[in-house]
């Protein structure tokens, strides 16, 4: 237990967890490091065997506490998540950062960021990304033979450790991808992003109870409608059927009317032949 505790605070003493440089310079290069280690951190939400850090020193030999630098952003294939005070390789399986990210603030020379290149191609990195937001220009480096060059083109490039896209494109000069297509954002921004989509299904769902409403009041509109016809069909049927009665009536009455009209005339006639035939005996008698 004393050799542990003695290591800790020679630990401690040899690979302090702050250099005392501020993690950015302006609120711009501040954005961005966010803007790629939340976005790096969502890509590997589900892998425990990927760790992704920001502005964290990467101490890369053992008691040299000089070799050392602290990347943007990295990420390290192989090693667990967890909270570290500082990247120390030879605690980590001898594994280096795989991928790194700088983004350049005013204070970075060109002696510096030289540097820096030096320092990740000698001392393993896989791929390396450098941002400037000021001259929205982004420059990518991939270990090839054992050496980090230059990659010709980065528009479109997918990085083949990460299977992220780059595209020099919009207002801040660089989008960057996830493998799914959805653009990198910062947890401000995915938070107004799903308070909109909130929103948007809220406006859905008032929008689908009112479709039902004005569905259900159409249905009932019809059912309406329907009886109405239904009543005004009856109504009709009735009215066709009084006015057959009417008129099967009316034929009654004109067929008694002829028959009263036929007894009537051969009344009349039967009067005639009798007054014909007593006129006919009076001249007889006489």
């Amino acid at each position: 237990m004393g050799t542990s505790i003695a290591r800790e605070i020679d630990d401690q003493i040899l690979y302090p967890d702050d250099d005392g440089e501020p993690m950015s310079d302006n609120t711009i290069q501040f954005r961005w490091i966010c803007l790629i280690v939340e976005g790096l951190e969502f890509l590997f939400r589900d892998r425990p065997d990927v760790f992704v850090a920001g502005n964290l020193l990467w101490y890369a030999r053992e008691r040299a506490a000089e070799i050392r630098m602290a990347p943007d952003a990295m990420v390290a294939f192989g090693r667990p998540k967890g909270e570290r005070g500082s990247y120390k390789q030879w605690l980590e399986g001898g594994v280096p950062p795989h991928v790194v990210f700088e983004v350049r603030s005013p204070g970075n020379t060109p002696v510096e960021m030289a540097r820096k290149l030096r320092f990740y191609d000698e001392h393993g990195v896989q791929e390396y990304y450098f941002f400037d937001p000021d001259g929205r220009s982004l420059e990518g480096w991939l270990r090839r033979e054992g050496r980090l060059e230059e990659i010709p083109n980065v528009r479109g490039w997918v990085s083949p450790l990460l299977g992220i896209r780059f595209e020099p494109e919009g207002p801040e000069g660089l989008t960057i991808y996830h493998p799914d297509g959805s653009p990198f954002s910062t947890a401000l921004e995915a938070r107004e992003d799903a308070l909109e989509a909130r929103e948007e299904a809220a406006e859905a769902r008032e929008d689908a109870l009112e479709a039902r409403q004005e569905a259900r009041e159409e249905r009932r509109r019809k059912r309406v409608e329907r009886r109405r016809a239904e009543a005004a069909e009856i109504r009709a049927e009735a009215e066709r059927q009084r006015a057959v009665a009417e008129a099967q009536r009316a034929e009654v009455e004109s067929q008694r009317a002829e028959v009263e009209a036929r007894r009537a005339e051969a009344e009349r006639q039967r009067a005639e032949r009798l007054a014909a035939r007593l006129r006919e005996l009076g001249e007889s008698i006489d």
